[in-house]
């Protein structure tokens, strides 16, 4: 290089990439704990439960058996059998566990692996917004083009096939789609997806489906995985994981779900960017996961966030400056602040520092958001019957 080049600021393609603003507002509510206040946490989606019992037990169970030693490139055989058989039980989709199932380091790689794995530069990808900023920004280091379709409270935010129609072009690679959906609460119908999935065959693109939330659904709403549509098994890419499910957040196991070329495709690129994963917790979860205990104690958890989002709502409706759609999947909502006068941003940035609740600035998460907040109630009841007194409060 030349002598005047500052090797110090990495990869030019990095330059368009913010850092999460979700990560910002956690990290500013961290300090903010550590010089001594009570912040309540309605920013992270991070499950206020433990891991249940039986998975912690066949983990140590593993530990103490000597399954320290590498796993498998695609992670170990006994836990992609047991995510197989999780997958055709909720979805009827049935993946080779041999051949068509990766584990990777939680969602996050997921992600990382389909999008690197498929996205050529100059590609482009449809993005369904607000939307979880780790697409947009995976797409960008590819070199892709992100293509916006805004979603928006008006329609309860509802996929619109007609405006999805209009951005397909003959360089459309991927369309993202998350559902149930962050930060929106939203979970699309069989129609919609139905419609969305005639639309990916008949132009031959790619469904990037993050599907993390599948288990967390509420008001008898129902599930439906696009793989399940008919030609989409070669038109799909799956990916989830035990974060949200089994409130695992932190073992860091998350799984990829494709035909076999594609997947041996990103199994070449995991192999550089993680080798695998925990062998230990691997064994765990396979052994425990499916383990009807362990099913039950899942069935509660959805029930209890069930109540601690009916919580949050009636919480909500005492606050007429603010509004809401209500949410149907997941564990967030969108609140619309533009009633107090305050964009997002001051909205949260003000809370944050004079009440101490954490609550994410939406901005960051679709540029049509920018009077919105996401606040998610994933947090225990007692957490969210303090954080909204402190937002009563504060709207006072």
């Amino acid at each position: 290089m030349k002598a005047d080049y500052d090797l110090r600021k990495g990869a030019d393609r990095l330059e368009t990439v913010p850092m999460s603003g979700i990560r910002v507002v956690m990290n500013k509510a961290a300090a903010l704990r550590a010089q001594g206040h009570d912040v309540i946490p309605f920013s992270a989606g991070e499950p206020g439960f433990n891991t249940p019992e039986p998975i912690k037990q066949a983990t140590i169970r593993a530990l103490e058996a000597n399954q320290t030693h590498y796993s498998a490139n695609r992670g170990q055989l006994s836990l992609r059998k047991a995510i197989a058989e999780k997958t055709l039980r909720d979805t009827g989709v049935s993946y080779d566990p041999e051949t068509e199932i990766l584990v990777t380091c939680g969602g996050a790689e997921g992600l990382n692996d389909a999008i690197f794995c498929t996205v050529n530069p100059g590609d482009e990808v449809i993005v369904l917004k607000p939307a979880f900023i780790n697409y947009e920004s995976l797409v960008k280091e590819c070199g892709g083009v992100v293509v916006d379709v805004n979603l928006v409270a008006e329609n309860n935010y509802e996929i619109c096939i007609k405006d999805i129609e209009k951005k397909i072009t003959d360089k459309t690679k991927m369309l993202v789609i998350n559902n149930p959906n962050n930060p929106t609460g939203a979970v699309y119908t069989k129609e919609q997806l139905a419609a969305l999935c005639r639309l990916a065959v008949e132009h031959n693109f790619m469904i990037l489906s993050d599907e993390m939330y599948s288990a967390l659904t509420y008001d008898n709403t129902k599930f439906y995985s696009v793989a399940s549509f008919p030609g989409m098994k070669e038109h799909a890419i799956i990916v989830n994981g035990f974060s949200k499910t089994y409130a695992m957040t932190g073992w860091r196991l998350g799984y990829v779900e494709a035909a076999k070329p594609l997947l041996d495709v990103m199994v070449k690129h995991h192999q550089y960017a993680t080798t695998s994963l925990v062998t230990f917790a691997e064994e765990g979860a396979a052994e425990a996961m499916n383990l009807p205990e362990t099913m039950a104690i899942v069935d509660d958890m959805c029930r209890q966030f069930d109540i601690r989002r009916k919580l949050m709502m009636e919480g909500l409706d005492r606050m007429p400056k603010l509004s809401y759609v209500p949410a149907h999947g997941a564990f967030y909502i969108m609140a619309d602040v533009s009633g107090t006068g305050m964009d997002g941003e001051t909205f949260a940035d003000r809370l944050l520092h004079e009440k101490y609740v954490a609550v994410v600035p939406a901005i960051c998460l679709g540029e049509h958001c920018g009077n919105f907040v996401r606040i998610s109630f994933a947090t225990d009841e007692a957490h969210i019957r303090e954080g909204l007194r402190r937002m009563e409060e504060f709207l006072a």
